[in-house]
C-alpha cells in the first residue's frame, strides 16, 4: 500500500539548471533546462533569455508543471509548427519529468535544415541538457498553519512527529503558531488528527 501511495504524490524533476548544445550546418542550438514551479517563473526566465540572447533567431521552449504534470506548453517561436516545441516536450516526457522548463536558443547558420533536421536538432540539444541534469524525486504537498493553545502543544507535536512533517520554527505568543508541510497522501490523516486536538485551529495556505 505504501508503494501505491508514494506513486500518487511523488514525481521526478531536476535539481538545478543544466545546459546542452547541438550544431548542424552552422546553426547552434543551445538548450537550457531549469527547475520551475509556476508559470510566472517561466515567463521571467524566457524574458530574461530573450534579452541575454537577443541576437539569436529563435527562443523555443516547452514545460510541464505539477505533480500530475497536467500543466504544459510547447512553443515554436517562429519555427515551422511542431518542429521545435514538441520535440523539446517529447524529451521532457521521455524522462517523466515535471516542474521543468527547457528553452532552446537557436543561432541560424545560413543553411535551412528542413523540418526533420529541426526536429532532430531541438530533440538532441534538449536530450544533451537533460543528460547532464541531476534527476530528483519531489513530493507533492500542502501547507498549513496551526494556531493552538499551550495546553495543546504536546498533542500537536506528537502529530508532527508521528507523521514526520516538515515545520517552520514555532512562534510563541498569546497562542502558538506553526507552519507545517504535509505530503498529499497524508493530508486526510493529518486533518483528522488535528480536528481531534482541543484548542487547535488549522488553516490551509495558498
Amino acid at each position: 500500500m505504501a508503494d501505491k501511495e508514494t506513486a500518487i504524490d511523488s514525481y521526478k524533476s531536476i535539481s538545478a539548471p543544466s545546459e546542452g548544445l547541438f550544431k548542424d550546418n552552422g546553426s547552434r542550438f543551445i538548450a537550457l533546462a531549469y527547475p520551475v514551479e509556476t508559470e510566472q517563473q517561466i515567463k521571467e526566465i524566457v524574458a530574461g533569455l530573450k534579452k541575454e540572447y537577443h541576437d539569436a533567431r529563435h527562443h523555443c521552449y516547452a514545460y510541464r508543471l505539477g505533480y500530475k504534470a497536467d500543466v504544459f506548453r510547447a512553443n515554436d517561436d517562429g519555427e515551422p509548427s511542431g518542429s521545435a516545441g514538441r520535440p523539446i516536450l517529447g524529451q521532457i516526457d521521455s524522462l517523466g519529468l515535471s516542474d521543468i522548463l527547457v528553452v532552446v536558443v537557436r543561432y541560424f547558420g545560413g543553411i535551412k535544415l528542413g523540418i526533420p533536421g529541426l526536429i532532430r536538432a531541438y530533440k538532441t540539444s534538449t536530450a544533451d541538457a537533460l543528460s547532464s541534469a541531476e534527476i530528483i524525486t519531489k513530493i507533492a504537498s500542502k501547507n498549513f498553519t496551526l494556531t493552538y493553545d499551550y495546553l495543546a502543544m504536546n498533542s500537536v507535536m506528537k502529530t508532527v512527529k508521528d507523521l514526520d512533517l516538515s515545520t517552520s520554527a514555532p512562534e510563541f505568543g498569546l497562542e502558538c503558531k506553526l507552519d507545517v508541510r504535509v505530503r498529499l497522501t497524508l493530508v486526510d490523516d493529518f486533518l483528522s488528527r488535528i480536528s481531534d486536538i482541543e484548542g487547535c485551529r488549522c488553516e490551509e495556505l495558498e
